[in-house]
């Protein structure tokens, strides 16, 4: 380890409590080598994202389906967030806060436009038809809080203001995005099937002669059948296909962000990285258990990312 920035690195690294972290880790974890600034805007954004988000599941988990009356009031309470930030205007602290950090760090709407629609979609459909359907869906779910927190990298600082990244934010985090988002489906199986959360594509289901049902009934215990490994797979070998996009985004974009920043998007990818190398189609049991690693293998894993810069 013989970057200028390795002492700060390793005082950073020592302080990170990993027994601790338990919302969105993998962001915390790598956005901890930020500047403080930049840190707690992160945690502003995604607290904002975290509401919604909670919103819909929360529900979710508490009812098979969400009936007619309650879709709207929920899709209401989405939209009448999203108005307060397209205003400029909102009565609470926290809804200051947010429009203050929007501002502040030249943040665009789009991603918080693109993530109210994906919550949306949430309450009003029941799953996703077809594999396209689903990626549409990520664009928003995935895609724009990955976009938050690559904008949040790229920003070039210019005296006390900010100036925008030198690439297209979208576009370089799209890959992790999606590569992160479909491993964490795989991991998070069995949890979100009991909290009636389903995120794997009906006509991929039916492909290999799943169900609803069998989902469950696996998620609960019972035996694994061929077709759930085959769906597996599937899942799979286009997160395998996200993770080299994202290989040649990070090496790409590396050289135009500052090397804290860069160091953050390596931790990001190689914590993802660990649950893909424990998925195992042919003899896994794709428990949390199995697919979780454990705090400390996570500290491992980021020392090894340092360690290598």
């Amino acid at each position: 380890m013989n970057h200028p920035n390795s002492e700060v690195y390793i005082r950073i690294f020592k302080k990170i409590d990993f027994e601790r972290i338990n919302k969105h880790p993998n962001i915390l974890v790598a956005a901890s080598f930020w500047d403080e600034e930049r840190y707690k805007a992160a945690k502003v954004c995604y607290k904002f994202m975290r509401k919604i988000d909670d919103l819909v599941d929360d529900y979710k988990s508490l009812h098979t389906s969400i009936e007619d009356e309650n879709r709207e009031r929920l899709a209401g309470k989405v939209a009448e967030w999203m108005a307060t930030i397209r205003s400029g205007r909102n009565r609470n602290l926290f809804g200051r806060e947010l429009l203050r950090t929007i501002d502040r760090f030249r943040i665009p709407l789009w991603p918080f436009e693109d993530f109210a629609t994906s919550m949306i979609y949430d309450i009003n459909n029941d799953g996703f038809l077809n594999l396209q359907s689903f990626l549409d869906y990520s664009q928003g779910a995935t895609v724009a809080p990955s976009s938050v927190f690559v904008h949040l990298c790229g920003l070039r600082k210019n005296g006390n203001a900010f100036a925008e990244p030198l690439f297209d934010v979208k576009k370089a985090a799209a890959p992790c995005a999606l590569f992160s988002y479909l491993v964490h489906i795989i991991r998070d199986f069995q949890s979100d099937q009991k909290a009636n959360l389903n995120y794997f594509a009906d006509e991929v289901m039916i492909r290999h002669d799943l169900t609803r049902k069998s989902l469950r009934d696996i998620a609960d215990g019972a035996g694994i059948t061929s077709g759930f490994r085959e769906m597996i797979r599937e899942y799979y070998l286009l997160a395998d296909q996200y993770r080299r996009q994202t290989l040649e985004i990070i090496q790409e974009i590396s050289p135009l962000v500052e090397p804290c920043y860069a160091l953050s998007l390596n931790i990001i990818f190689n914590l993802y990285l660990m649950v893909f190398e424990r998925i195992d189609p042919d003899q896994g049991s794709f428990t949390a258990q199995e697919l979780n690693p454990s705090p400390a293998e996570i500290r491992q894993r980021v020392w090894e990312t340092i360690s290598h810069t």
